[in-house]
């Protein structure tokens, strides 16, 4: 007689597979619709960045750009899905020029480590070398449009798919704090805080215009960027801090810089001399005009990011204040 267990094995393998094939198949994950710009750009792909779900890449086909893809990073709060019904206080976040990126904020500094304490989304869209405006192209216009990219594209793609409320600031470094308070004067009212670090302020300062020459020299011709700072002046001053200091009254302001030097082995220390006299004149301006603001101006300094990272420590408690962010409870 054979053994029980034999003649029992092919029964067991038959249910079992039986069991396989009639489990339900594990669910789907479900597809996320983006919807557009105003003006078609989109949404295209998106990948988590962490573990945790914290820390979010999508990119974002713009119209603007001349229908390349640009990328963009978010640090999200707790909770934060993308059904999501409800809304976060947004920080939009701009990076400084040279190599850095969309990712320079959260490789160079201890921004996601604050801001895993707040209620916040933080936003770090591409600005490459684009000085974070349209780009002039001898009165022509025409791609690169950065300011289309960052203040009609993603923000409006932020606003309709990733639950970017209405209580708004914006900070950035070197040529990311000029867009930063370039922005918040070109569209008054839509950030409630602005705030720049080691950035030129007042782009008609003496000698300013030659050293953003020398600076973007290496796109080839730098006039394409403003034009002529005395035949186009007029586009300068549309894209000047200075210029546009009245429209910032109401925003809550900080703004920093060092003093730099003029030594010419150390284009840290040139750079913070320019961004230090273009601060003071802003300053001076804003003081004129009796706009509120808070700075931080110092002696020495570097156009750096140890110096940078402490102004976010500085000024960040004011951003949430000004945003109404709220920390969470340990």
């Amino acid at each position: 007689m054979g053994s029980p267990y034999r003649r029992s094995l092919p029964a067991a393998l038959l249910a079992l597979v039986l069991a396989f094939a009639l489990a339900p198949a594990p669910a789907a994950a479900a597809k996320v619709t983006f919807r557009k710009a105003d003006n078609g750009s989109a949404i295209t792909s998106y990948k988590w960045v962490t573990k945790d779900k914290r820390r979010l890449d999508v990119s974002v086909r713009s119209k603007g750009l001349g229908n390349k893809t640009r990328k963009v990073r978010l640090l999200l709060p707790r909770g934060w899905k993308f059904t999501s019904k409800k809304t976060w206080p947004v920080v939009y976040l701009l990076h400084g020029g040279g190599k850095a990126d969309y990712r320079s904020w959260t490789r160079s500094s201890q921004i996601a480590t604050l801001a895993a304490k707040w209620n916040v989304i933080v936003v770090m869209p591409e600005g490459a070398n684009g000085s974070y405006t349209n780009w002039y192209n001898n009165g022509k216009g025409g791609p690169p449009e950065w300011e289309t990219f960052h203040m009609t594209e993603v923000f409006q793609l932020m606003e309709r798919n990733l639950h970017t409320g209405k209580r708004r600031a914006v900070i950035g470094n070197s040529s990311g704090g000029q867009g930063a308070m370039t922005y918040a004067a070109r569209y008054p009212g839509r950030f409630k805080f602005a705030a720049a670090y080691s950035s030129l302020l007042s782009l008609l300062s003496p000698g300013v215009p030659e050293a953003l020459g020398t600076i973007n020299a290496n796109q080839g011709n730098p006039d394409r960027i403003y034009g002529d700072p005395e035949k186009d002046r007029a586009n300068w001053e549309a894209h000047d801090p200075w210029t546009l200091a009245p429209n910032l009254r109401g925003t809550t302001l900080y703004f920093s810089s060092g003093s730099g030097m003029l030594l010419p082995s150390d284009p840290g220390l040139i750079s913070e001399y320019f961004t230090g006299m273009s601060t003071n004149d802003f300053k001076k301006r804003l003081t004129a005009l009796k706009i509120k603001h808070q700075s931080h101006i110092y002696s020495g300094g570097r156009h750096s990011w140890p110096f940078w990272k402490a102004e976010l420590k500085r000024s960040w408690p004011k951003a949430m204040k000004a945003i109404q962010g709220k920390k969470y409870k340990k």
